[in-house]
């Protein structure tokens, strides 16, 4: 690879050109006139689209850049002091799996683009705000994976509340969408605040310089942070006080229960396309930082609250599935599905087996993909509706008069069910494996999540697609070219990364091992297969004998 192109700063262009498409689309002017009002509609859309898939092109560059042998070490670095008397810097770069959920992000944003074509087509105005305040997410989004120092960790954390904010109250859906955008705010930003206070907590611990009487220039800096603290461990009960504070914040995030309410009442309320971002990207950013921060710089407070961290996990699985059998709203059932597939996930970075964490990594991408096409697939469904209604009970019957959307519809779901052959299946097969390792009944109690999904799947697809179609909607039109190229790539990388997830592997193994190396000053080490029949196997052999 030519070095002059791997110096090329891919990630922050990366962060920055949305901004530029955020500005672009929020500059063009608008016109009160319908035949110019119509150009004005072409040129905000064809400006957002374009600038989604110049990011894609920055991506490819990124990726090329990126030497996937060396996937569990931060490449593509960068580092510029930006408020040096506090110790704080720009710090980015991406290992595996920070890549790997920048990749979901960048690919996501072009399809939602695409997804809200049409929507406020006859307000150029609101249609322009929604694709900036999109385009603007983004670039948060992209930049928070890349954060490799604490404190601007933080900024991008909270700075990305705002833009969702607006998408869920003003470019929602419902009487309530409000009341939805505030839950979700306040929530979020008691978990930001409980978070601040942990972050001033740990710049305290780190020294002052002796010749400067402050704090070292790149005191944030994670790296240096994990280096100082497995040299110099903090006192017990701070470092317990400090891993809560990160971890409230980023369970709140996630969502895990029990702090997870304010996730179906934002998926009801928000376009589909909103919905995608939040559920698909966004959310991770909650179980990213307990991967990447909580265990490297808490490891013996991690170790200490596993036990609990598990159990809630393991309720969130059972919680989440049953809860979403029970619903008459499809955005909410969606949701629900969310909170137990998040279940997983944080089950896995907390059995401490490498993998169940690369699996965990994996999760995280799938789940994005599977709940992004399902958000979408419904998103078209209920647009099709003459009242737009979200009711399961409204529908019915489809299959043979929309028998593409029916049959996309499907295989998602099919997805979010972890059937073999798709994508979700391979991360929710290393999870369960790698928690066997550690714990037989968790992963166990686990399993009963894959069955109750079945249920929640096939019951929703039966009494949305199957028996009599409402007289309303006996002619409602199957989806069309435009919606076809927004769902088609979903469900191709379902099948790719089912059949053939060696290439998402690669970026997710290597990760899971240096985690396990951070946890090692808590005493964690990877646990050899478990064979669940090993016990059977002896006692068989002992009554024979």
């Amino acid at each position: 690879m030519n070095s002059t192109f791997q110096e090329v700063p891919w990630l922050t262009l990366l962060v920055a050109w949305p901004l530029v498409g955020a500005a672009a689309v929020w500059l063009t002017a608008t016109a009160r006139t319908r035949g110019v009002a119509s150009g004005a509609l072409r040129a905000v859309r064809g400006i957002a689209l374009g600038a989604a898939l110049v990011e894609l092109a920055l991506l490819a560059c990124a990726f090329t850049a990126f030497d996937t042998s060396d996937a569990g070490t931060h490449q593509l670095v960068e580092t510029h002091a930006w408020i040096p008397q506090l110790g704080v810097s720009y710090a980015v770069g991406a290992d595996g799996v920070a890549l790997a959920l920048v990749a979901l992000a960048v690919v996501l944003v072009p399809l939602v683009v695409l997804a809200a074509w049409k929507e406020q087509e006859s307000d150029v105005r609101r249609l322009r705000h929604y694709l900036a305040l999109v385009l603007l997410l983004e670039a948060f989004m992209v930049a928070v994976f890349v954060a490799r120092d604490v404190f601007f960790f933080y900024v991008l954390f909270e700075a990305m509340l705002i833009p969702v904010y607006f998408l869920i109250g003003g470019f929602g859906v419902g009487a309530r969408r409000r009341y939805a955008a505030v839950k979700f705010l306040m929530f979020s930003l008691a978990g930001g605040l409980i978070m601040l206070a942990a972050v001033i907590a740990l710049y305290v611990q780190v020294p002052l310089d002796p010749t400067t009487g402050l704090r070292p220039e790149d005191a944030f800096l994670t790296s240096n942070l994990v280096e100082y603290f497995a040299q110099n461990p903090m006192p017990v009960t701070t470092e317990r006080l400090l891993f809560l504070g990160f971890f409230v914040a980023f369970a709140i995030k996630a969502p895990l229960f029990p702090v997870h309410t304010w996730l179906p009442d934002a998926a009801q309320h928000a376009r589909a396309g909103t919905s995608t971002l939040l559920v698909a990207v966004l959310d991770k950013v909650g179980t990213f930082g307990m991967l990447t921060l909580c265990l490297p710089l808490f490891p013996r407070a991690s170790d200490w609250a596993a036990p609990v961290v598990i159990v809630l996990a393991v309720i969130s699985i059972l919680y989440g599935a049953l809860m979403a059998i029970g619903q008459s709203d499809l955005m909410r059932l969606i949701a629900y599905t969310s909170v137990s597939h998040f279940g997983f996930i944080v089950l896995g970075i907390f059995a401490f087996s490498s993998l169940s964490i690369a699996g965990s990594s994996l999760y995280m991408v799938n789940h994005g993909i599977s709940t992004g096409a399902l958000f979408l697939v419904a998103g078209f469904l209920v647009a099709r509706h003459p009242e737009r209604s979200q009711r399961i009970a409204d529908y019915g019957g489809l299959q043979k008069v929309v028998p593409v959307l029916a049959g996309t519809f499907l295989v998602a779901g099919l997805s979010a069910l972890s059937l073999p052959g798709l994508s979700t299946f391979v991360s929710e097969i290393m999870v369960i494996v790698g928690t066997f390792a550690v714990s037989h009944w968790a992963a166990l109690v686990a399993v009963l999540g894959v069955v109750l999904a079945a249920l929640y799947v096939l019951l929703t697809y039966q009494r949305v697609f199957t028996g009599g179609t409402p007289a309303e909607l006996d002619s409602i039109p199957d989806l069309g070219a435009r919606e076809k190229w927004v769902i088609a790539p979903l469900i191709a990388l379902l099948l790719v990364l089912g059949l053939y997830p060696a290439p998402a592997l690669d970026l997710v193994r290597e990760p899971a091992q240096v985690t396990l190396s951070d946890l090692a000053p808590a005493g964690v080490q990877d646990p050899p297969p478990t064979d669940p029949f090993a016990d059977a196997s002896v006692t068989a052999e002992g009554s024979e004998s």
